[in-house]
């Protein structure tokens, strides 16, 4: 793959008094008139909540504004997401917008857990609401700390998901690490994604995680899935698979043609990619160092 780096597209940094840093997880959604990205935007201390970034659909480079206050807050206390909420997934489907987010809980015997919720909004993605209280990606038997979507299809009445579980943390030099790998199940609603889905792009050598799939299709027999992964040495890359049935992939993490820079906000690690395309051109939001301290950046596709 070739791309063109673009640069950092949007930093928090004094424009809100709830959020001081981040814009974590940057989750797009096309709209008629401009691109919304929904990210995580983090307070001083370090909790995040949801808020829009809206671009020109002509230059996505271009912020034509965005939220002042959050369009998702915190969860109620004792809430699987009273700690922090990041948008992980959203999808268009009859007029509505379904917001997938991943709610954060600290935990006692493990640092935290990580589930996936769901809000709604009525009026086009401007505003949201809790469809419930409790998560819509729920604990299974081996997702009991981590189960979040980053891929959401409506397909033939089928709900089908792309996501992150996992069940432990393994202990490593200076703090216990998650381990997670990308997993595929689906629902006949948005609203519950109770079945335990099947692990499709699992760890390897090194790596202790593999998350935030992204799939993007150039045709019915054409399927990429963007992910970032990383070591206890090497904070996260991005990578991507590719299949021609979503059934089997091969990894071709070498050949994605982005890495680290040297430095700025780009510098020691790039993750959690979204991607979209308007008319033939196709982009890539994207985190660099620190998990998107410094806000979201962005690439655009030269060549396959």
């Amino acid at each position: 793959m070739k791309w063109r780096e673009l640069g950092l597209v949007f930093n928090p940094a004094g424009k809100f008094e709830w959020a001081v840093s981040h814009a974590l997880q940057p989750t797009p959604l096309v709209l008629k008139d401009r691109i919304r990205v929904f990210v995580g935007l983090r307070d001083s201390q370090g909790v995040s909540r949801v808020g829009a970034v809206d671009l020109d659909r002509n230059d996505p480079a271009v912020v034509l504004s965005y939220s002042t206050q959050p369009v998702l807050d915190i969860g109620e206390d004792g809430c699987f997401d009273e700690n922090g909420v990041v948008p992980s997934a959203v999808i268009k489907h009859d007029g509505v917008v379904y917001l997938y987010y991943a709610g954060y809980q600290l935990g006692a015997k493990v640092r935290f857990t990580v589930l996936g919720g769901l809000a709604i909004s009525d009026d086009g993605g401007v505003t949201f609401k809790r469809h419930q209280r409790v998560p819509v990606f729920e604990r299974t038997h081996s997702e009991t700390l981590f189960r979040v979507p980053h891929t959401i299809l409506h397909q033939d009445g089928t709900w089908r998901a792309w996501y992150g579980g996992g069940d432990h943390f393994i202990v490593g030099e200076g703090k216990t690490l998650p381990v997670y790998n990308v997993r595929y199940t689906e629902s006949d609603t948005p609203f519950s994604f109770g079945n335990e889905g099947r692990v499709f792009l699992d760890i390897s050598g090194l790596e202790y995680r593999i998350g935030r799939p992204f799939l993007f299709s150039r045709s019915a027999n054409d399927h990429y899935l963007f992910y970032g992964y990383s070591t206890e040495t090497q904070p996260y890359r991005l990578g991507y698979a590719r299949s021609s049935d979503l059934v089997d992939w091969r990894r071709y993490d070498n050949d994605i043609g982005l890495d680290v820079a040297a430095s700025g906000w780009n510098s020691e690690m790039i993750a959690y990619p979204g991607l979209v395309q308007i008319g033939d051109k196709i982009f890539m939001f994207y985190n660099g160092r620190s998990y998107g301290k410094d806000g979201f950046g962005m690439a655009e596709l030269l060549e396959w």
